[in-house]
């Protein structure tokens, strides 16, 4: 071999150690993205015997959850894991539940492609066309996955007939907890969600968890999030969250309740879009989260719940709205007071706070079950009418909403704990600027890049040429509200055309993004959590 060949397979070699060695630091980085936390064991010394065992059965009922959501979100969990030999690659793996970075939708593993919008639950070469133009009565539920059949043609397969194995080990667990229960409350749900999930009805599920107030431990589980089918935003993602109760705070919680009808209209906006009668049944609890699996594990860890999301339990009942305590401490003490620090001007990071951040939440979480569910022009449904840009839509107005009513309740002196209006803004953008982190790939990453350049566009803050961030208080006061009417009006109308517009146009990334994320890395501050359950 001459010289020059020698030469040349050398620089070949020395290029490919250097990309691999490349990919894997840009995967070391990825994986501490997200801190591991320990969630430690829970105080069960009020719980009986009896409770116990009963939230063993949700720990085994929310792992089929987990294996089905693996099969729902990407397929062949085993085979995956089981093709990556690099112990960092496969974690960031199990982080995303597939080798898809869920902040920007891009393989990380070699041999796949980047992330379809319908995930798995439509066939890899099915268009939105093609959709749309099939005649289908069960396509837009909810809880059916497309497929081919064997002529090639579009079928639907109900998730409970998709996932048989998984549903029958779930209600059997579901089942077995509710023969020992001590609460009549308890075991009606238990059972009516075991038929639920057997049959993908849930509507009377949904009432028996609404009225299930007298339990200590809870359990979420089924196919409830939208936010993973980016292709028609319709089909819902299993997930399970195993809960335990803060009694004392959910009494504290629970005296805003009977206001959500004044929340409503004070909604900003034309009165026409504010009809929607939220149920009188609605109720906010606090717990400390013991488990999370299937979509709730997957990528960004929720720290509050809005449920059920269907208009027909909203409007009958209600919603309940879970703050998860304990997560919400653990969010703000790792990223969102620690990366506010880094990124706001002295003067205004000394308004973070840990109160104002748990009251944002809690009325982000209500917002949730305000507005408007149903279009006022006969358009139907506002999740049908707006399709894959709903849920974005939706996480703008929450946030905007929430962050609202906390300024509201603050000038009237109704929120009676030690933080300020300021306070409130203040701890608001600097979690606007965490979640912005999460990227594109997910309908709340998308959201908070919507409201960062609404705001930006409104002057509400100023980027120093130092990477820290002033406020003007008044103007994003104004601007947010005016946000909340502009997607209030977007919902109400079904207006899909103008809806997609606007996220294409505000959910742009800036170079400030880049920046702002660089200068959180150097000084170590994770994107979000990871856990390590001891339950």
């Amino acid at each position: 071999m001459n010289k020059l060949a020698v030469v040349s397979l050398s620089l070949l070699a020395l290029v490919a150690v250097s990309c691999t060695q490349h990919s894997r630091v840009n995967v070391d980085r990825l994986v501490e993205n997200y801190a591991l936390v320990t969630i430690p064991a829970p105080d069960l010394s009020g719980i009986t015997d009896n409770g116990k065992e009963v939230l063993r059965l949700y720990r085994k009922a929310a792992d089929e959850v987990d294996a089905i959501y693996w099969e729902q979100y990407f397929g062949d969990r085993d085979a995956l894991l089981e093709s990556i030999s690099d112990p960092v690659q496969k974690t960031f793996a199990q982080i995303n539940y597939g080798p898809w970075d869920r902040t920007t939708g891009k393989s990380f593993v070699q041999g796949y492609e980047d992330r379809l919008p319908g995930a798995h639950f439509y066939p890899s070469d099915m268009t939105r066309e093609e959709f749309e133009a099939w005649d289908n009565p069960d396509k837009s539920s909810p809880y059916t996955l497309v497929r081919r059949s064997s002529d090639g043609t579009l079928e639907t397969v109900w998730y409970h007939d998709a996932y048989k194995e998984h549903i029958d080990k779930i209600a059997n667990y579901l089942t077995a907890a509710a023969d020992i229960t001590i609460k009549p409350s308890v075991a009606t749900y238990l059972r009516s969600k075991a038929r639920a999930l057997s049959t993908d009805e849930y509507y009377d599920s949904s009432i028996a968890w609404l009225d299930m107030e007298d339990s200590k431990m809870d359990l979420v589980i089924g196919p409830n999030e939208v936010t993973d089918d980016q292709l028609m935003g319709m089909k819902r993602s299993y997930e399970a969250f195993v809960l335990l109760k803060n009694e004392g705070h959910t009494m504290e919680l629970m005296q805003y309740v009977s206001r959500i009808g004044e929340f409503q209209q004070d909604l900003p906006g034309d009165p026409a879009y504010k009809t929607f009668q939220p149920g009188t049944g609605s109720n906010i609890f606090s717990c400390d989260a013991l488990y999370y699996a299937g979509k709730a594990n997957a990528g960004v860890k929720v720290i509050a719940l809005n449920l059920p999301f269907d208009k027909e339990v909203q409007a009958d009942r209600g919603t309940r709205t879970i703050l998860l305590e304990n997560i919400i401490r653990t969010k703000y003490n790792h990223i969102v007071g620690p990366g506010g620090r880094v990124l706001l001007e002295g003067d205004y990071a000394q308004h973070l706070s840990s109160e104002a951040f748990f009251w944002n939440i809690v009325f982000r979480e209500v917002a949730h079950g305000l507005g408007v569910k149903e279009t006022v022009n006969g358009k139907g449904d506002v999740q049908d009418a707006l399709g894959r840009v709903a849920p974005c839509l939706e996480e703008v107005k929450a946030n905007a909403a929430g962050i609202l009513m906390v300024c509201k309740l603050q000038d009237h002196f109704d929120i009676h704990h030690l933080f300020t209006k300021e306070d409130a803004l203040v701890t608001f953008f600097a979690s606007l600027l965490r979640s912005e982190r999460f990227g594109e790939g997910e309908a709340l990453g998308r959201a908070s890049i919507v409201i960062y350049n609404y705001l930006s566009e409104k002057g509400a803050f100023r980027r120093n040429a130092s990477g820290k961030y002033d406020l003007d208080f008044g103007k994003m006061e104004q601007a947010l509200s005016d946000l909340t009417a502009l997607v209030l009006r977007v919902q109400a109308t079904g207006d899909r055309q103008y809806g997609e517009q606007f996220e294409k146009t505000y959910s742009k990334l800036g170079p400030e993004y880049d920046q702002d994320r660089m200068n959180l890395g150097l000084e170590k501050i994770p994107a979000d959590i990871r856990f390590n359950f001891k339950f």
